[in-house]
C-alpha cells in the first residue's frame, strides 16, 4: 500500500505547493502548444496552398518523439530535473521566437517544428520522474499524473476552440507568438516554484547517446517493465483509428461540421469523466484491480462501427472508448514501482516517446486501410484486432505478476502493486 495516501483525493495533490506550480506550467504550455499547432498548420497552408504540407506540419508534432525520446532520454537522469525542464522550455521558446519572424522559409518552419517535438518527450519524461520526488511514488503520484492527463485532454477541447478564435482576429504568426509567452511563463514557474534537486545519476559518464540507448535496453529488456510499457502503448495505437477517420466517417453519414465537432469531442470527454471518477471515487486498491479488465475490454465499443451506426451510436462508442483509457491511473502506479530510481527519467521519457509514436503509427495505418476498405469496417477492425492484442498483453502481465508472487525474478527490481 502507498506510504502517502491521499484521503482528500485530488485536493491533497493540490495541497502540495510544488505541484501547483508544475500544474500551472503544464496548463500554460499545453494550451500554447495546441494553439500554435493550429496556427502553424494554417500558416503553412496559406503560404503554400498545399494540403499535403499542411497535414505534414501537424504530423511532425508526433514523428520526432521517437528520435528525441530514444536518443536524448539520458538527459532526464543525467542532469537536475529543474534545470532540464527550464532549459527545454527556453529552447522551445527560442524556436517559436524564430518561427514568428517574417521571411522564414517553409523548410525552416518545419525544421523548428521537428526540434520542438524532439525536445517534448525529454521534458515530459523528466517532469513525470520529478513528480515522484515532489509527490512521492505512491497514491499522490498516481493522482498527480491523472490530473496532468486530464489537463491534456481538456486542452485539446479548449485549445482548438481558442486557436480558431485567434486566427479569426489576428494573423497566424501573431497566434504562434502566444506559444512564446506560454513557454516563457512555464519556464519561470518551474524555475521559481520547484526545488533544485540533484540529478538521479549525477556520476553518469560517457556519451549521452550511449547512455540513452543503454537505458532503453534496460527498460525494454526486463520482462515486467516491457509488458507494462506495451500495456500503455498498444491500446493507444488502436483507439486513435476513429479520430483519424472522423472526417470521412462524417462525410459518409452526410452530416456537417456540428457532427464532426461532436465526434472529435466524444473521446476526450469520455476520458476526462472516467479518469475523474477513478481518481476521486475509487480507492488505490480498486484502481489496481480494474487495470487488466478495463485494458482488455476498452476497445470493444469500437465494434459498434461494424453496424455503421448513426451519429448518436458513434458518439456513444467513442465516449466509452475514451472512458476505457482510465485504466492507466492504476497502471501508472505499477510502472513507477517497476522502474529503478536511477532509470526513472529515461523510462518515463521512453514511455512518452513510445506513446506518441504508436498513436502516429495508428493514425497512419488507419488512413492506409481506409484507402481499401470502408471507414466503418476499418474502425471496427481496429477494435477487434486491438482487443485481441490487449488480451495477449493482459495474459503476459498476469503471468509476470504471478511469477512475482511466487518469488520468481528475471533481472530488474520488482514492481509492487496493491494487492
Amino acid at each position: 500500500m502507498s506510504k502517502n495516501p491521499a484521503p482528500g483525493g485530488y485536493g491533497a495533490v493540490f495541497a502540495v505547493r510544488e505541484f501547483r506550480f508544475v500544474f500551472a506550467a503544464h496548463l500554460l504550455s499545453l494550451l500554447g502548444v495546441v494553439v500554435s499547432e493550429i496556427a502553424l498548420t494554417y500558416l503553412v497552408y496559406v503560404l503554400t496552398g498545399s494540403p499535403l504540407l499542411s497535414a505534414l506540419t501537424f504530423a511532425l508534432g508526433l514523428l520526432p518523439y521517437l528520435v528525441g525520446g530514444t536518443l536524448l532520454a539520458g538527459v532526464a537522469d543525467r542532469y537536475p530535473a529543474r534545470r532540464v525542464l527550464v532549459v527545454c522550455d527556453l529552447l522551445c521558446a527560442g524556436c517559436v521566437g524564430v518561427m514568428v519572424l517574417p521571411g522564414i522559409p517553409i523548410a525552416g518552419l518545419l525544421a523548428l517544428r521537428c526540434l520542438i517535438a524532439a525536445v517534448a518527450p525529454v521534458f515530459t519524461g523528466t517532469r513525470t520522474a520529478a513528480l515522484t520526488d515532489i509527490l512521492g511514488g505512491g497514491d499522490l503520484y498516481v493522482l498527480g499524473r491523472s490530473l496532468l492527463r486530464i489537463v491534456s485532454q481538456s486542452a485539446q477541447l479548449v485549445g482548438f476552440g481558442v486557436g480558431g478564435v485567434l486566427l479569426a482576429v489576428i494573423p497566424a504568426r501573431a497566434a504562434i507568438a502566444v506559444t512564446l509567452a506560454t513557454f516563457l511563463c512555464s519556464a519561470a514557474l518551474l524555475r521559481f516554484g520547484t526545488r533544485d534537486r540533484p540529478a538521479r545519476s549525477a556520476g553518469q559518464g560517457g556519451a549521452l547517446l550511449r547512455d540513452s540507448l543503454a537505458g532503453a535496453r534496460l527498460v525494454l529488456g526486463e520482462r515486467g517493465t516491457r509488458a507494462l510499457l506495451l500495456l500503455f502503448w498498444v491500446p493507444a495505437m488502436f483507439v486513435v483509428a476513429p479520430e483519424a477517420l472522423v472526417a470521412p466517417y462524417v462525410d459518409s453519414l452526410g452530416a456537417g461540421p456540428v457532427a464532426l465537432g461532436l465526434l472529435m469531442c466524444a473521446m476526450p470527454v469520455g476520458h476526462i469523466v472516467a479518469e475523474l471518477y477513478v481518481g476521486s471515487v475509487l480507492s488505490p486498491r480498486a484502481r489496481t484491480r480494474i487495470v487488466l479488465p478495463v485494458a482488455a475490454t476498452g476497445l470493444l465499443p469500437l465494434l459498434v462501427y461494424a453496424a455503421e451506426p448513426g451519429l448518436g451510436g458513434a458518439v456513444a462508442a467513442l465516449a466509452l472508448s475514451g472512458a476505457g483509457a482510465a485504466y492507466v491511473v492504476g497502471l501508472d502506479r505499477w510502472f513507477v514501482d517497476a522502474v529503478p530510481e536511477e532509470l526513472r527519467g529515461r523510462a518515463m521519457t521512453l514511455l512518452t516517446a513510445g506513446l506518441m509514436t504508436v498513436q502516429g503509427l495508428g493514425m497512419a495505418l488507419a488512413g492506409l486501410a481506409a484507402e481499401f476498405f470502408p471507414v466503418h469496417h476499418v474502425v471496427a477492425g481496429a477494435g477487434a484486432v486491438g482487443t485481441g492484442c490487449c488480451l495477449l498483453l493482459v495474459r503476459e502481465v498476469r503471468a509476470v505478476r504471478r511469477a512475482e508472487v511466487l518469488g520468481v525474478r528475471d533481472g530488474a527490481d520488482p514492481y509492487v502493486a496493491d494487492r
